[in-house]
């Protein structure tokens, strides 16, 4: 096996470290899209109209 060079071993770990930040903003607009509805439907359930 030959060794990676410097340049390779950092694209790989760019490549990675974005994946995974791919999947945290992922994660970060489904938890986000759930508490805009909860506040919605929470907003809409404490005004009165009527």
């Amino acid at each position: 096996m030959r060794e990676l060079s410097a340049e390779a071993r950092l694209h790989l770990y760019a490549r990675s470290l974005s994946g995974r930040t791919g999947t945290g903003i992922r994660v970060a607009a489904f938890y986000g899209a759930f508490a805009i509805i909860a506040a919605v439907v929470f907003g809409t359930l404490s005004v009165h109209p009527f």
